[in-house]
């Protein structure tokens, strides 16, 4: 890890120089691990030399230079604005070839948007009138995607895209959805009989249980209610199909959504295990992936889950959506039907021998969205964007 200054002048025979602006910069978390995970091999693997703008950071062993951007906390609607003011000031001074942003940013080449409109999201979600906070962070978002340089926009789902195009008229040619990533590793490498052995002796689960996992840090954004509403229609209040338990794993209210179950007479079906440094493990010893948020841009846990090779149901609400192939590798929900979608697909997945299959194709669907190859698309927008500078002619990713 370095941390230093920019002013650094390029040769022709130096390695491409990047700008990475990123509030935080860690391991953890959804937008930070993506910025993390890409960056890292932007520089081991593709040998940029790579400088990340950032308020916080902690990366132990990072091949990248840091450089500290101040922020003014106070008030907090001044925050997103100082960011973005003294990141662009500094990226600004060292010649760089490519300034990428992960963040609201007054200008950039190039913006991973991890999420929806910031207007958007407060108006249509979370039905809020709007704060100094959430105008000074719309207002950010709107100059920096229509700012006349005109940077390419990398949502990180279809759905996304779409709300980012409704909002801001982005034409396509200025925009490509590039999925985040997952370590496969992490899950291709685990055996999963002693994980299974583990998590059925820790939770009182039975051999022949069939485990249906959810995973969340905010029950009622990620659908628990509609998990449990489900369930107790598929098992008709746990009077069949009583050997499916679901498995809760995350943050939530526990004492709430356990009475929820019981109230629907499924209480001894629902399992809540809590928040788990070793979730990866929940993922491999679990028999199915269930997930049906009320919006979630992307859903990395679904990508997890298809890692460990579990067929998953997800709504259509969820941005994962774009690699979830129906009766292929999982179902997706509709928002109309979505607690009788979510009991034919239980149906379907009570069969071994079909599960099974959706289980390898869920894993070989995983492998295509190794970190690796992520960053590998993303250098390849990088070399399309410097070219484009370059003058050659390019006018967008078509």
């Amino acid at each position: 890890m370095r941390s230093g200054k920019s002013g650094i002048s390029q040769s022709a025979s130096t390695p491409m120089r990047i700008a990475v602006l990123s509030s935080d910069y860690r391991e953890v978390g959804g937008r930070e691990k993506f910025v993390f995970e890409v960056t890292e091999r932007l520089s081991s693997r593709h040998g940029c030399e790579a400088h990340v703008f950032a308020a916080r950071w902690q990366a132990e062993k990072s091949s990248v230079t840091f450089h500290k951007v101040p922020v003014i906390p106070f008030p907090r609607w001044f925050k997103p604005i100082s960011f973005a003011w003294f990141a662009d000031r500094l990226s600004k001074t060292g010649s760089y070839d490519i300034i990428h942003s992960h963040d609201r940013n007054f200008t950039q080449d190039i913006l991973t948007h991890h999420g929806l409109p910031h207007r958007t999201w407060v108006t249509q979600i979370r039905k809020k009138r709007a704060s100094l906070f959430d105008r000074a962070t719309a207002w950010v978002e709107e100059k920096g995607i229509t700012h006349p340089g005109s940077p390419w926009i990398l949502p990180v789902s279809d759905l996304s895209r779409s709300e980012l195009k409704k909002s801001f008229q982005i034409p396509d040619s200025r925009m490509r959805v590039i999925h985040p990533g997952i370590s496969t590793n992490r899950f291709f490498t685990m055996d999963r009989e002693p994980c299974r052995a583990q998590i059925l002796r820790s939770h009182g689960f039975e051999k022949s249980d069939l485990i249906l996992l959810f995973v969340g840090m905010n029950f009622e954004v990620k659908g628990l209610d509609r998990v449990l509403e489900g369930i107790s229609v598929f098992t008709e209040g746990g009077t069949k199909n009583t050997r499916l338990k679901l498995l809760v794993v995350g943050k939530g209210d526990e004492k709430a959504y356990g009475k929820m179950a019981s109230d629907l007479r499924i209480g001894d079906q629902v399992f809540f295990a809590g928040v788990s440094r070793e979730v990866e493990k929940y993922f491999v010893a679990s028999d199915l992936f269930i997930l049906p948020s009320r919006l979630d841009t992307f859903g990395m846990v679904v990508l997890e889950a298809m890692a460990a090779g579990l067929p998953v149901i997800i709504a259509g609400t969820v941005g994962a959506r774009d690699i979830v192939s129906p009766d292929k590798n999982g179902f997706i929900l509709s928002e109309k039907n979505l607690i009788a979608d979510m009991t034919s697909s239980l149906e379907k997945l009570m069969n071994e021998e079909f599960r099974s299959v959706m289980g390898k194709n869920a894993k070989k669907e995983a492998a295509l969205h190794d970190w690796d190859m992520v960053s590998d698309r993303v250098m390849d927008v990088y070399r399309m964007r410097l070219q484009q500078k370059q003058g050659n002619g390019l006018v967008g990713m078509i």
